[in-house]
C-alpha cells in the first residue's frame, strides 16, 4: 500500500471514529433529555455526609452483620447490568468500590433509570457494606442520586490511554484513566508540601513577588512580552525572582524563599517546558557553602519522608544514591579530566584544535571560554549522574555571584548535576554595588543590548543601601520531581504542559 493509500485509510479511519463518538454522544443526550423530562436533575448539588471510598471499605467488620449506612460519590467506570441485580464500579479520589443493586431495594423505576447510566456517570450512592462470594467487600445499594451526566464516553480501555498527545492534551482524562499518571502528580504535590515544611523548619518565610516586571532580570533568558495597558508601557513575564527576592534582604527579612513561576520563551523538550516552578531563597550571613549544605539536608529529607529511601531506581540499570556527602567538583578539574591537565594553559587556536576532535560544535572565532564551556555542556554535564557540586565556576558565567577570595577569576557557586542535568544553582550573593553595576554592564556589552532595558537600575540603588552577605540558590522543582520519581519527561511531572494549540479548538 503506498503513501497516499495509507492517508487515505488513515483519514477514513478517524472519520469513522469521530462519527461513533457524535453518535455516543447524541445517545447520551437523549439521555439527559429523558432525566429533565422526569424531573431529576442531571447536574446534582452538594452532597451531605460524603465519605472516601477507602475510608468506607476500612469500616467494613468481618464475620458479623453490617449496619451502619454509608454513602460515597464517584464516577462510575464498570456497570455489568444483570436483570433484577446489576453490579458497578465507583471510582472517587481515594480508590474504587464495588456496588450492589438491586431492583428490590431501590423500586422499579430507579432500577430501571440505574441501568441506563453510562461508563463516566457521576452518581452518589448510600448503602450498606458486605462482601460477596468471591470475598470482596461491596457496598449494597438503598438509593442512589445522579450528579453529573456525561456526554463523552471514556477511552475504551479505560485503565490507560496509549495516544502521549492526548494523555498531555486532555489530562482530565489521564486523570480519570491513568491511576499511575494520578499518583505520580500527587506525589508532586507531596514534595512540595514537603519542601515547604523543611524550610519553614529551619526558619524561612515564603513570600511572593512580583510575576510581571519592567526589566527580567536574574537569569540570562528570553523573556515572554506583553503591555500594560494601564501604565502604558511594556512588561515581562518574569524569568527569575532573584532582584526582588534580594530587595527583601536589603529590607532585613533575612531567610526568604519563593515556589514560583517563571516563564522563559526558549525551547520545548522532555527536559524544558516554558512556563515552570522554581524554588528560590536566599538567606543572609550565608555563603555558597551554606547552600549546599542546606541543599544536601532538604532534598534528602524530603526524599526520606515521601519515598522512604535515598535509592533513586532511574532505569533497571542506573540508580542515583542520595547519600550524603555528595561529591565535590571544581569545573576546571573536570575540564582537565576531559581535556588533558594542560587545557588552560595551551592557546585558543590549539583549545579549537581539540574540541573538534572529540566532536564538539565549535567555531573558529569561539573564545577559550565559549569552546570550554561548550565542552562541560556537551560531554561532562551528561556524564554526572550520581549528585554533583560543580564549584568554582569562571566569572563570566555567573555575573550576580562573589568571585572567589584566592582566584578572581572564579565566582564561589556551585552547579548542582544529579542523572545528567543541573537540578540546582547556588552561590555566594554579589553584594557590592559597584561591581555589580560593572558586571551587568560587562554583560551588556558582550551580548549587545540596551543597558537601560537590561540593567535593573532600582536593584542596584537598592544595594547602595546595603545587602547582607548572603548565600542564594534555586531549585528547578520539575527536575527535581523527575529526578525523584524517575520519570523521563517533564510533562509527566506537571498538569497541564504546553503544546501547539489545536487549529480548531471550539
Amino acid at each position: 500500500m503506498c503513501a497516499e493509500e495509507l492517508n487515505e485509510a488513515a483519514a477514513a479511519e478517524a472519520a469513522q471514529e469521530q462519527q461513533k463518538q457524535d453518535d455516543i454522544f447524541t445517545q447520551r443526550l437523549a439521555k439527559k433529555q429523558e432525566l429533565e423530562e422526569a424531573g431529576i436533575k442531571p447536574y446534582g448539588i452538594k452532597v451531605d455526609g460524603l465519605l472516601p471510598s477507602a475510608e468506607v471499605l476500612s469500616k467494613y467488620i468481618p464475620d458479623v452483620e453490617n449496619t451502619e449506612e454509608f454513602k460515597v460519590a464517584g464516577r462510575l467506570v464498570g456497570l455489568r447490568v444483570m436483570g433484577k441485580a446489576s453490579f458497578a464500579h465507583l471510582k472517587d479520589d481515594s480508590g474504587k468500590i464495588q456496588l450492589y443493586v438491586q431492583r428490590e431495594n431501590l423500586g422499579e423505576e430507579e432500577y430501571k433509570r440505574f441501568k441506563k447510566l453510562d461508563i463516566g456517570d457521576i452518581i452518589a450512592v448510600s448503602g450498606i457494606l458486605f462482601t460477596t462470594k468471591t470475598g470482596e467487600i461491596t457496598l449494597k445499594a438503598h438509593s442512589y442520586t445522579m450528579l453529573s451526566k456525561s456526554l463523552r464516553p471514556l477511552p475504551e480501555k479505560w485503565h490507560g490511554l496509549t495516544d502521549m498527545e492526548q494523555r498531555y492534551r486532555q489530562r482530565y482524562l489521564d486523570l480519570i484513566v491513568n491511576d499511575d499518571s494520578k499518583a505520580l502528580l500527587k506525589k508532586r504535590i507531596t514534595i512540595i508540601r514537603e519542601i515547604r515544611n523543611y524550610l519553614e523548619s529551619k526558619g524561612f518565610m515564603e513570600v511572593e513577588t512580583p510575576m510581571l516586571q519592567y526589566i527580567p532580570g536574574g537569569a540570562a533568558a528570553t523573556p515572554f512580552k506583553t503591555h500594560y495597558n494601564a501604565l502604558n508601557c511594556d512588561m515581562f513575564m518574569r524569568i527569575a525572582p532573584e532582584l526582588y527576592l534580594k530587595r527583601l534582604l536589603v529590607g532585613g527579612f533575612e531567610k526568604v524563599f519563593e515556589l514560583n513561576r517563571n516563564f522563559r520563551n526558549e525551547g520545548i523538550s522532555r527536559r524544558h517546558n516554558p512556563e515552570f516552578t522554581m524554588l528560590e531563597l536566599y538567606q543572609a550571613y550565608g555563603n555558597c557553602q551554606t547552600m549546599q549544605e542546606l541543599i544536601e539536608d532538604m532534598v534528602t529529607t524530603v526524599a526520606m519522608k515521601v519515598f522512604g529511601t535515598l535509592q533513586i531506581q532511574i532505569s533497571e540499570d542506573k540508580t542515583i544514591d542520595l547519600t550524603r556527602p555528595w561529591r565535590r567538583a571544581p569545573y576546571k578539574d573536570l575540564i582537565k579530566e576531559k581535556m588533558g591537565d594542560d587545557w588552560f594553559d595551551i592557546s585558543q587556536s590549539e583549545k579549537y584544535k581539540r574540541a573538534k576532535a572529540i566532536g564538539a560544535q565549535v567555531m573558529p572565532d569561539f573564545t577559550d571560554l565559549e569552546i570550554t564551556h561548550e565542552i562541560y555542556e556537551k560531554f561532562i554535564e551528561q556524564t554526572l549522574i550520581q549528585p554533583t557540586f560543580v564549584t568554582r565556576l569562571p566569572a563570566e558565567l555567573v555575573p550576580l555571584a562573589k568571585k572567589c577570595e584566592d582566584d578572581p577569576t572564579l565566582v564561589d557557586v556551585y552547579e548542582l548535576e544529579i542523572n545528567g542535568q543541573e537540578i540546582s544553582p547556588g552561590y555566594s550573593e554579589l553584594n557590592d554595588p559597584i561591581e555589580q553595576r560593572k558586571r551587568f554592564m560587562e554583560q551588556v556589552t558582550l551580548t549587545g543590548g540596551d543597558p537601560a532595558q537590561a540593567v535593573d537600575g532600582d536593584f542596584l540603588t537598592a544595594l547602595e543601601y546595603g545587602m547582607p552577605p548572603a548565600g542564594g540558590m534555586g531549585i528547578g522543582i520539575d527536575r527535581l520531581v523527575m529526578l525523584l520519581t524517575g520519570t523521563e519527561s517533564i510533562r509527566d511531572v506537571v498538569l497541564f504542559p504546553q503544546l501547539r494549540p489545536r487549529a480548531n479548538n471550539i
